[in-house]
């Protein structure tokens, strides 16, 4: 089975089948809807599969932050430290796709930071587009939206992701930590409308190497198909006679080099 650390255990590796949708209420009504699955781990405790199944599973540094510290660990410390947040040891969960077979995209990944006696203590939304650029959004308490739970954050945009918005407005994102189920949403809010919604919903399954075998033979290559649907959708879009709008030159972030 999948191994884990000892001192890991109440993050031991999941899996989460789980169906992503994208909802487009302007300038037209468009939805997106595409399977995939996500893992979360601890990285600091990886899990260790069988040698034959390796390919499907890996977690490499150089996919997140900058790619240039030894662990994804360590590219989040230095991130939070260029923003006067000490992580010290306190526990980390990381919901992302792994690199299968080579082969990584993730729109977006999660990191749940608890401070060393446990309390929440921040959360970590780490954007990729489909230009090959990242940007890290800090959530923390004081950042949560007026008057929703203590899940729910409001941050400014800053990267261009979809070519049919601007870099402007802001997202509204509903984060809890998973659990039996995943349950996320984040929302842009422009001009006092949500022209956009995305939303992630699975269901937790322990990742043994029976499940990740079945899951892998369900959805193969997939984090390429995640990547290729968000273009198949794009260009769909364009021919429907979306304007595409201009993208800004976006400056990496300290700790994000």
């Amino acid at each position: 089975m999948v191994s884990t650390d000892a001192h890991a255990t109440d993050a031991a590796p999941a899996l989460y089948p789980c169906t992503v949708t994208h909802v487009r209420t302007a300038p037209r009504r468009y939805d997106l809807r595409l399977r995939t699955y996500m893992w979360l781990i601890d990285p600091d405790h990886p899990p260790r599969l069988p040698r034959l199944l390796r390919p499907l599973a890996s977690f490499d540094a150089r996919d997140h932050f900058g790619g240039a510290s030894p662990t994804i660990r360590a590219g989040l410390r230095t991130f939070l430290a260029s923003r006067g947040v000490e992580l010290g040891d306190g526990r980390v969960v990381m919901l992302a796709h792994a690199r299968v077979l080579g082969h990584v995209f993730n729109p977006l990944t999660l990191y749940w930071c608890h401070a060393p006696g446990g309390e929440p203590l921040c959360v970590v939304a780490e954007v990729h587009n489909t230009y090959g650029e990242r940007h890290c959004y800090l959530l923390r308490p004081g950042d949560r939206a007026e008057g929703a739970d203590e899940n729910t954050f409001r941050v400014d945009k800053e990267l261009y992701v979809s070519p049919f918005f601007p870099v402007d407005g802001g997202y509204r994102m509903r984060l809890p930590e998973p659990g039996e189920r995943l349950e996320l949403t984040v929302h842009l809010e422009r001009d006092g409308a949500r022209p956009f919604t995305a939303t992630l919903r699975g269901a937790r399954r322990a990742a043994t190497p029976w499940a990740l075998l079945r899951i892998a033979l369900r959805h193969p290559l997939s984090t390429a198909v995640v990547s290729a649907g968000i273009r198949y959708h794009g260009i769909r879009l364009y021919l429907r006679g979306l304007p595409v709008r201009p993208r800004p030159l976006h400056r990496p972030q300290e700790g994000v080099k």
